[in-house]
């Protein structure tokens, strides 16, 4: 799809030139960055409320969720320290100021740029990195990058889904062509974006097989969808078409070893470190395939929407913590006790 520029506001200035000084919001904040103790550097604070501009619009943050990235952002990994302070938060759902429903797509970027794709911009952000997030009472975005919430989904679901479904969507999808009859592995089965992808894969006539460090979480895996739950680094039943990444060094021989030759290792990102080996002998001699694969478009996160309608899906939501009691969730997600995904809830409906 073609898709406006929404860089038109300069970039680093969205705290200052996009805001009333009349008005004020709850929201939580990036106020600094430290690698060892990063929640030290998360504030719940008043902000002053977004002022509507030509292209964009305001919308009522009713629900938001947390993600790794806001971690990072925290943590000062990818996040340039002239940009702090943010206001944190990837994901958001809500309504316009018209009083519609509303869910945020968080992909900022152009189009034209990605040669016909929004990720493939070489600029692109998601909310949160350039332009403030959906911690927040109020968030200001391109009236490209909102679409109708579905009355199917609460708005906890659909706050969910953008960034970790998203994901996973293109993924399968876009990235990997998954098939009907397909054999899928999804490494580190509790994260927000492995359980989505398990839940789309058996969605979608594959058989999937999944792992995880603890068995304590194989009933959460294979309600999400998974035929059968190992051990990370366990031997499978037979080598698989497609293999989805998140975690990286951790897993990435297992990964490799698991896929048929012609396979395909698709991912999104690199939790426990970048640097796995990257075994070409393996990769040349069984003709994999190895993409990389980050969001989704605005036309892919439509698809999602109705796929999870058409197949009954609704996304594991294990834990929702108020806008004020925000540490809490991220206590969880900082020792990697969460299953599914975190709900923030930031207002009430109307």
């Amino acid at each position: 799809m073609r898709s406006r520029p929404v860089h038109s506001i300069p970039a680093g200035q969205t705290n200052t030139v996009l805001v009333s000084q009349n008005e004020g919001m709850r929201a939580a904040v990036a106020i600094s960055q430290d690698p060892s103790n990063p929640l030290a550097g998360l504030v719940v604070q008043d902000m002053p409320e977004p002022q509507a501009v030509p292209g964009w619009v305001k919308v009522k943050v009713v629900a938001s969720s947390l993600n790794p990235h806001d971690l990072w952002t925290l943590k000062g990994v990818g996040h340039p320290a002239e940009r702090i302070p943010m206001i944190l938060g990837c994901d958001a759902a809500g309504y316009l100021e018209d009083g519609t429903p509303v869910i945020v797509h968080p992909v900022f970027g152009d189009a034209e740029r990605g040669h016909g794709d929004i990720t493939m911009d070489p600029q692109r952000a998601l909310l949160s990195e350039v332009h403030n997030g959906g911690f927040a009472e109020w968030v200001l975005v391109p009236e490209t990058h909102v679409v109708p919430k579905p009355d199917y989904f609460s708005f906890e679901e659909a706050a969910v889904l953008p960034i970790a479904w998203g994901t996973a969507y293109r993924m399968l999808f876009t990235r990997a062509g998954l098939k009907p009859g397909d054999k899928v592995l999804v490494q580190g089965a509790t994260g927000g974006v492995a359980s989505a992808a398990i839940s789309l894969a058996k969605a979608a006539g594959a058989t999937v097989y999944a792992t995880t460090r603890d068995d304590a979480n194989f009933d959460f895996a294979k309600k999400a969808g998974a035929d059968e739950v190992f051990i990370t680094g366990a031997r499978l039943p037979e080598r698989v078409d497609i293999v989805v990444e998140t975690i990286g060094e951790a897993t990435w021989s297992h990964s490799l070893k698991a896929l048929r030759p012609g396979g395909t290792v698709v991912i999104c990102g690199a939790t426990s470190g970048p640097n796995a080996s990257a075994d070409l002998n393996r990769v040349f001699y069984q003709q994999l395939s190895v993409i990389g694969s980050t969001g989704c478009t605005v036309d892919e996160f439509t698809h999602l929407l109705a796929f999870m309608q058409s197949e009954g899906l609704r996304p594991t939501i294990t834990d929702t913590v108020s806008l004020e009691n925000i540490h809490e969730g991220f206590q969880k997600l900082l020792a990697g006790k969460q299953l599914g995904k975190i709900a923030v809830r930031v207002s009430e409906e109307h």
